[in-house]
């Protein structure tokens, strides 16, 4: 007979090892990857606010420093969102699936 979420008990679940590992695999790549890209950004924004000559260099015609770096933030968006979806993939989604073969839900 399969459990439903309500026969699950939660807390249990939380405290095992598996989930444990679970949450610090996540966390691993979370944080560095959050801290590094809100970095990131703080440069950009103080560059913006601080270095106004280097911003506004031209590279090519009208196409600035300043774009090129603004660009790059949605850039590094789509790179992280890419990396931590292979990341979840190989080592969060089988661990993930083990627990909810083990506890249901």
């Amino acid at each position: 007979m399969e459990r439903t979420e309500a026969d699950v008990d939660w807390e249990h679940v939380q405290a095992t090892p598996e989930f444990q590992q679970l949450r610090r695999r996540r966390r691993r790549f979370v944080f560095p990857m959050s801290a590094a890209f809100l970095a990131w950004y703080l440069l950009y924004v103080l560059l913006a606010d601080y270095a106004h000559a280097f911003m506004s260099a031209r590279l090519w015609g009208n196409i600035t420093v300043g774009l090129v770096l603004g660009l790059a933030q949605f850039l590094t968006t789509l790179v992280i969102t890419a990396l931590y979806v292979r990341f979840a993939n190989r080592k969060l989604d089988p661990l993930a699936a083990e627990l909810r073969a083990e506890y249901g839900g």
